[in-house]
C-alpha cells in the first residue's frame, strides 16, 4: 500500500533525477539538491518500501501565480491515480498558500490528464536556449 502524498516530504538528492529516468526523461542532476530551495514547495510518494514514486512541484514567486512542473510517476505505478492525485495535492496546496493562478506545459498525449485534473487548456510559447538550433534540425529531419 501507498503513504499518503506529503508537501515538502524529505527526498535525497538523487532520488528525483533517478525517478526522471525511469520515465525516460533526462535525469537534471545538477537541479538538485538546488531545485529545493528555489520552488515553492514540492510533493511526494513513496511506496511501501519507502521508494520514491511520485514528485512534482510548484515554483514562482509566490505571489498570485505559480508554475506547475515534473509531474513523474513511477512506471510500474502509473494509471492507478497516483498523478491525478499529486497535482490535486499540489493545487491543494497552492490555494492554501493563496496562489489563484497554476500554469503548466504538457505534451498534447496529457491534455485529457491534466483538464481531468482541473487545468484549462490555453496558448502559449515556449522559449529554450539554443531554440534556433532545435527548430534547424527538427526542419532538417522533415527533409
Amino acid at each position: 500500500m501507498y503513504q499518503e502524498i506529503i508537501i515538502n516530504l524529505p527526498i535525497e538528492p538523487d532520488e528525483v533525477p533517478a525517478l526522471r529516468e525511469q520515465v525516460g526523461w533526462d535525469g537534471r542532476h545538477s537541479d538538485y539538491p538546488t531545485l529545493f530551495d528555489r520552488c515553492n514547495f514540492w510533493a511526494g510518494l513513496r511506496d511501501e518500501h519507502n521508494v520514491l514514486i511520485a514528485f512534482g512541484y510548484i515554483a514562482g514567486m509566490g505571489l498570485q501565480h505559480g508554475y506547475m512542473e515534473d509531474i513523474i510517476v513511477h512506471p510500474a505505478h502509473q494509471r492507478k491515480g497516483i498523478g491525478q492525485a499529486l497535482v490535486k495535492r499540489l493545487l491543494l496546496e497552492a490555494e492554501r498558500i493563496g496562489i489563484e493562478i497554476v500554469t503548466l506545459t504538457y505534451d498534447s498525449i496529457h491534455h485529457e490528464f491534466y483538464q481531468n485534473c482541473g487545468f484549462l487548456p490555453c496558448s502559449g510559447g515556449v522559449w529554450r536556449k539554443n531554440i534556433k538550433s532545435l527548430i534547424l534540425k527538427a526542419a532538417n529531419s522533415d527533409e
